[in-house]
């Protein structure tokens, strides 16, 4: 199993590299990717095609990667915020990682209501990254 901490450092590189994408599809044409999509391709090192036209598509590709997954979770966790749930069955609610970390890197939390920049994603790649190190050390 990769290592969690290594793919969102990854993911700091791939979009130092290609940028950050704040539009709709989950790739751009230039290369950009969302947050999201840029710790799936971290975790598996090639983007789906499906990134560029379809975003029900893409969710369902990230959604079904439980490397990826695991490492939109350890980012959502280092946010500030609680991560919106949703109802997949009368009564059952589960968090929604792809989307509290979306929503995040899109528009910005209540606090702050523009986007954060490119260096402050990778900032808090870092820190995400950094708080599994510790978490894996601690557990040693």
């Amino acid at each position: 199993m990769p290592d969690t901490g290594n793919i969102l450092r990854y993911t700091g590189r791939i979009i130092s590299e290609r940028g950050l994408r704040t539009k709709r599809q989950f790739a751009g044409p230039d290369g950009s990717l969302i947050l999201v999509a840029a710790i799936y391709v971290a975790t598996h090192g090639k983007q789906p095609d499906v990134f560029e036209f379809d975003e029900d598509l893409s969710i369902t590709f990230i959604a079904s990667s439980p490397d990826a997954m695991q490492a939109i979770r350890a980012f959502s966790d280092s946010l500030d915020s609680e991560p919106p749930v949703t109802e997949i069955a009368p009564g059952f609610e589960v968090p929604d990682y792809i989307e509290h970390v979306s929503h995040w890197a899109e528009s910005g939390t209540a606090f702050c209501k523009h986007p954060p920049t490119t260096t402050r994603v990778m900032y808090q790649l870092a820190v995400a990254a950094d708080a599994i190190d510790a978490q894996q050390t601690l557990a040693a």
